[in-house]
């Protein structure tokens, strides 16, 4: 017995007791994405929020490892000491995904120990009368359109490799310093050509890569809202912007933040101040002058 085979059977039964009203497997991977990810949403915004407290004492961070790069032991003491000065768990973003991982692979396994019900079963072009027609023809050895859900599906494995792509590139968590952001692009870039290659390469079933590419999506609709709540501003199309709005969703620490400073006299930064009072006070000077 596998240690997947309760999670599996679990997973499995609902499905099933989702299709009864349903009448269509494929519908029913769409709306299983879409519970869980309703079930697991306490757990991801937990997630969103650690990484949120991450991000935000990054810049400490960096300081302290570059204020004892030659002590090691220093340098970790300290570290763990700005932790617990700021109430940050470096842990607590992992957690969440480790306790959904036992889902996610089961899923897998759903549709590997049932394909002969989803051989018989369509959704929307595939399994069509379509599809069936032209079934025959394959590029690289995977069909382009599958003639059930059991089968690959060369179009469905490269929408879910295009969601994959806007998922990591722009609702992602924003970057904090060039190397990140840099780092961020790369993975948008790598990550869907090596999924893309692995649905390919090993033919993974149309109703698999339906419910991953459907919950991608339904996270990035979580992602999405949570920057809208939790980060300023929206970081929808540019992941290099710096966090600035607190935790508990308060708008004046990312205000205070967005304020223009000016140099003084002495070099120290000044709030700016409006133009009809900086006008003013020059008028009173020229007239000392005069």
């Amino acid at each position: 017995m596998h240690w997947l085979d309760p999670f599996v059977s679990f997973i499995w039964w609902v499905v099933l007791a989702i299709n009864k009203p349903i009448g269509n497997l494929g519908w029913s991977m769409i709306i299983l994405a879409a519970l869980i990810r309703l079930v697991f949403w306490p757990l991801n915004t937990a997630q969103f929020k650690a990484f949120l407290k991450m991000q935000k004492i990054a810049p400490m961070l960096k300081r302290v490892q570059e204020r004892f790069k030659d002590d090691k032991q220093k340098q970790q003491q300290e570290t763990m000491a700005l932790y617990k000065e700021q109430g940050v768990n470096p842990f607590a973003g992992c957690w969440p995904m480790l306790v959904q991982y036992p889902v996610i692979i089961s899923v897998y396994y759903v549709v590997l120990n049932h394909k002969t019900q989803f051989a018989n079963q369509n959704w929307m072009w595939i399994g069509s009368a379509f599809s069936k027609a032209i079934s025959s023809p394959s590029l690289f050895g995977t069909h382009v359109f599958a003639a059930s859900l059991a089968l690959p599906d060369l179009f469905l494995i490269l929408v879910y490799a295009l969601s994959m792509y806007l998922s990591v590139r722009y609702v992602s968590m924003p970057a904090t310093d060039p190397q990140q952001a840099q780092m961020q692009r790369s993975m948008a870039i790598f990550s869907p050509l090596m999924l893309g290659f692995l649905g390919w390469r090993y033919h993974w079933p149309s109703a698999m890569v339906l419910y991953w590419c459907c919950y991608n999506i339904f996270t990035m609709a979580q992602q999405f809202y949570l920057l809208r709540r939790y980060h300023q501003p929206l970081a929808l199309i540019d992941s290099e912007h710096v966090i600035t709005e607190s935790v508990s969703g308060g708008n004046a620490t990312g205000k205070a933040a967005s304020r223009k400073a000016l140099p003084s006299s002495n070099g120290a930064a000044q709030p700016s101040q409006p133009r009809a009072a900086r006008s003013s006070r020059s008028k009173r000077k020229n007239k000392k002058g005069n």
